[in-house]
């Protein structure tokens, strides 16, 4: 008789009901595992940003969203597996070289990993974003991720408007906002560039009606686009932007 396998290193619990602390709860297993699992989203900027617990900024969580190196795909599943989710398989077998979904049916939510990139309104890459520190993605990737929805609604504005309020804009990562790092994504793709012009437009519109003090803000707004517009634009770039709003710009999105 063959001895017994020892024991990994997951154990399994049933997912909380509260979304930030299971945020904290799969990055810190994620992190046990050696996984380079990095959170994204609206759980993301309530752990990165103090701001987000801001009366004005306070807002319910639904869904998580993650993002992991496509090479690491069978230890994510097993990660998911072992902390009391279940793969939705079909959809896994259908996208699953770029993105895996987890189901929570006793909290009736769900956790979308990302593999490598970011594939929404716009494709944006994060192969080498996800070695950093800490359980989140940095400041200026979980701004962009905000920012590249062409739809933005309420709760992306506030999300947004947290992160300005708290971190500040400079050439580094450590907790800033990567105005290098943005205005180079933005210097190769017209698209995302005009996304986020039309959205920082949004945020800068929709402060009036938020209880917090805009002047950070419209500060570090206009910091970041003048970053932006100071960046040398590529070929590509130039190209499209003779097209500009005549033709669509961005994808939309399917959600089964």
């Amino acid at each position: 008789m063959s001895p017994p396998e020892p024991p990994g290193p997951f154990v399994t619990e049933a997912p909380l009901a509260d979304v930030p602390a299971e945020a904290e709860r799969v990055a810190a297993a994620a992190a046990a595992a050696g996984l380079a699992l990095r959170l994204l989203g609206g759980a993301a900027v309530y752990l990165h940003s103090e701001s987000a617990r801001l009366p004005a900024l306070r807002r319910r969580y639904g869904d998580l969203d993650v993002a992991a190196p496509s090479r690491g795909r069978r230890e994510v599943d097993r990660l998911f597996g072992s902390l009391g989710y279940r793969s939705d398989v079909r959809f896994n077998t259908l996208n699953g070289a770029r993105r895996l979904r987890y189901l929570d049916a006793a909290n009736a939510r769900q956790v979308d990993v990302f593999l490598d990139e970011l594939r929404m309104c716009h494709v944006i890459d994060l192969r080498r974003r996800l070695d950093g520190d800490g359980p989140c993605l940095a400041p200026a990737d979980l701004l962009v991720t905000k920012l590249q929805i062409v739809e933005i609604n309420r709760k992306d504005v506030v999300d947004v408007v947290a992160l300005l309020l708290d971190h500040p804009v400079a050439g580094h990562d450590a907790e800033a906002i990567n105005a290098g790092y943005v205005s180079g994504l933005t210097a190769d793709d017209w698209g995302l560039y005009r996304t986020l012009q039309l959205n920082m437009e949004k945020v800068r519109g929709a402060l009036d009606g938020l209880d917090v003090d805009p002047t950070q803000v419209v500060r570090r707004l206009a910091q970041l686009w003048d970053a932006i517009e100071a960046q040398p634009k590529s070929l590509r770039w130039r190209v499209r932007a003779r097209v500009g709003d005549r033709l669509p710009w961005y994808e939309v999105p399917e959600e089964p």
